[in-house]
């Protein structure tokens, strides 16, 4: 009975030990010690990873998520209530929201592709907007040079992304956040171009 209360009591005292620990350490981040997001990270990131990993399918994508959650809770500190849960809780709730932006983007990103392609891929009997072509087309010149090649090859040559990233020998996870970003960039240029005066 006494090695199982002297059990018990080490695993409250241990308990105790990381909720201090916890506790200190969002008392350090809340007043912007870099060291202490330092210390989240490489308490966190793992766990981050694995549930962006897991829920987006993608490597690359669950890096960029992992990143932009540990950045969030940066920039975020001041947010942090140590009252309405933990510090690792916190960092997961924002870890969920960046994880579903990243499925948001990848929707809007799907959206997006299949109506330039689409446009890209009309026939030649219908009527073509040579402004709104040209104006496309410019913008994919203001791309950088990875980025319109892996355009180009996306919508002009109608590769897959595994066949642009053989061809081009670049990874996978690359050609996808080329696409992506050169989609939402076209599409906020474009956008802008047509409110403007």
């Amino acid at each position: 009975m006494t090695i199982a209360l002297d059990a018990a009591d080490c695993r409250t005292r241990k308990e105790s030990l990381i909720d201090e620990d916890d506790a200190e350490l969002a008392r350090r981040l809340v007043a912007g010690d870099p060291d202490a997001l330092k210390t989240m990270y490489d308490r966190w990131s793992r766990l981050v990873y694995t549930l962006a990993a897991r829920s987006l399918g993608d490597l690359a994508e669950a890096e960029d998520v992992t990143q932009r959650t540990f950045v969030s809770a940066w920039t975020s500190r001041a947010m942090f209530a140590p009252d309405r849960g933990s510090l690792g809780g916190w960092l997961v709730g924002i870890a969920r929201r960046r994880i579903a932006d990243a499925h948001e983007a990848r929707s809007r990103a799907a959206r997006l592709e299949e109506a330039v392609k689409s446009q890209a891929l009309a026939p030649v009997a219908d009527p073509v907007d040579v402004e709104d072509t040209l104006a496309i087309a410019h913008e994919i010149e203001a791309l950088d040079p990875d980025a319109q090649t892996v355009i180009r090859l996306a919508f002009y040559d109608d590769l897959t992304h595994a066949q642009i990233s053989e061809q081009l020998a670049m990874p996978l996870g690359t050609v996808k956040s080329h696409i992506r970003r050169s989609l939402v960039r076209l599409r906020t240029r474009l956008e802008a171009a047509d409110v403007a005066p």
